[in-house]
């Protein structure tokens, strides 16, 4: 009896449920960085009419780029977790390429891939 391979159903929705979570915290990050920007806008706009100090926009600036700096780290970090669970779905798509089987009067033949017939190259004469 000839079986066919079947695909880990488990592991592959496993890491298609990862590779949106990852997806959907990108996104996130990119939203609160979006926000944080429009805030630090709007912080310098005030600075620019005088409500608020030079002192309290420089420390505006250092929060800023701090924050800043860790929701890039987080992007980063979530784009290769959604990188390396997309490698891990093509590696188990890509194992499930068909095997040739064909009918016969004798049964079911095939399964096996037919060798490669060797390129033997020729050693040129010297003269």
């Amino acid at each position: 009896m000839v079986k066919v391979k079947m695909m880990n159903e488990e592991l592959f929705a496993k890491t298609l449920k990862e590779f949106n979570v990852a997806g959907e915290l990108v996104r996130a990050r990119e939203e609160e960085k979006q926000g944080l920007l429009d805030e630090f806008d709007t912080e310098c706009k005030r600075f620019f009419f005088g409500k608020i100090s030079e002192k309290a926009l420089a420390s505006s600036v250092k929060k800023t780029n701090d924050e800043l700096a860790r929701l890039d780290k987080e992007t980063r970090d979530n784009m290769a977790r959604a990188k390396s669970a997309a490698n891990r779905a093509s590696g188990i798509i890509s194992a499930q390429a068909p095997v040739g089987y064909r009918a016969t009067l004798s049964g079911i033949v095939g399964g096996g891939q037919k060798a490669k017939k060797r390129k033997v190259s020729r050693r040129k004469k010297r003269r």
